[in-house]
Protein backbone atom coordinates (compact mmCIF):
# COMPACT_ATOMS: atom_id res chain seq x y z
CA UNK A 1 0.00 0.00 0.00
CA UNK A 2 1.33 3.47 -0.89
CA UNK A 3 2.16 6.03 1.80
CA UNK A 4 -0.64 8.57 2.40
CA UNK A 5 -0.02 12.05 1.11
CA UNK A 6 1.85 14.28 3.62
CA UNK A 7 -1.22 16.36 4.58
CA UNK A 8 -3.38 13.33 5.29
CA UNK A 9 -0.55 11.65 7.17
CA UNK A 10 -0.17 14.76 9.36
CA UNK A 11 -3.95 14.83 10.02
CA UNK A 12 -3.84 11.20 11.09
CA UNK A 13 -0.76 11.76 13.28
CA UNK A 14 -2.18 14.82 15.06
CA UNK A 15 -5.96 15.27 15.02
CA UNK A 16 -6.57 11.58 14.36
CA UNK A 17 -4.83 10.69 17.62
CA UNK A 18 -6.02 13.64 19.73
CA UNK A 19 -8.85 15.63 18.09
CA UNK A 20 -9.07 18.01 21.06
CA UNK A 21 -5.31 18.66 21.06
CA UNK A 22 -2.78 19.97 18.53
CA UNK A 23 -3.68 23.55 19.40
CA UNK A 24 -7.27 23.10 18.28
CA UNK A 25 -9.95 25.49 19.46
CA UNK A 26 -13.72 25.04 19.79
CA UNK A 27 -15.85 26.93 17.30
CA UNK A 28 -18.43 28.97 19.16
CA UNK A 29 -19.98 27.24 22.14
CA UNK A 30 -19.66 23.71 20.74
CA UNK A 31 -16.69 21.77 22.10
CA UNK A 32 -17.03 19.13 19.36
CA UNK A 33 -16.86 21.66 16.51
CA UNK A 34 -13.17 22.47 16.24
CA UNK A 35 -10.60 24.35 14.26
CA UNK A 36 -6.85 23.68 14.02
CA UNK A 37 -3.98 24.46 11.66
CA UNK A 38 -2.25 21.48 10.07
CA UNK A 39 0.61 21.96 7.59
CA UNK A 40 -0.44 25.56 6.92
CA UNK A 41 -4.11 24.71 6.32
CA UNK A 42 -6.90 25.73 8.68
CA UNK A 43 -9.03 22.64 9.29
CA UNK A 44 -12.58 22.88 10.57
CA UNK A 45 -13.94 19.58 11.79
CA UNK A 46 -16.46 17.80 13.98
CA UNK A 47 -15.57 15.22 16.60
CA UNK A 48 -18.01 12.38 17.21
CA UNK A 49 -17.17 10.28 20.25
CA UNK A 50 -20.15 7.99 19.78
CA UNK A 51 -18.72 6.58 16.54
CA UNK A 52 -15.03 7.50 17.12
CA UNK A 53 -14.78 9.72 14.05
CA UNK A 54 -13.31 13.07 13.07
CA UNK A 55 -15.08 14.60 10.07
CA UNK A 56 -13.31 17.43 8.25
CA UNK A 57 -15.93 19.85 6.97
CA UNK A 58 -13.74 22.62 5.57
CA UNK A 59 -10.12 23.22 4.59
CA UNK A 60 -9.00 26.86 4.40
CA UNK A 61 -5.48 27.58 3.08
CA UNK A 62 -3.69 30.22 5.16
CA UNK A 63 -2.97 33.43 3.22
Amino acid sequence: MAEPEPFRAELERTLGVDPYGHGSLPIGRWADRREATVRGVIVRYYVSGSILAVTVVRLIPEP
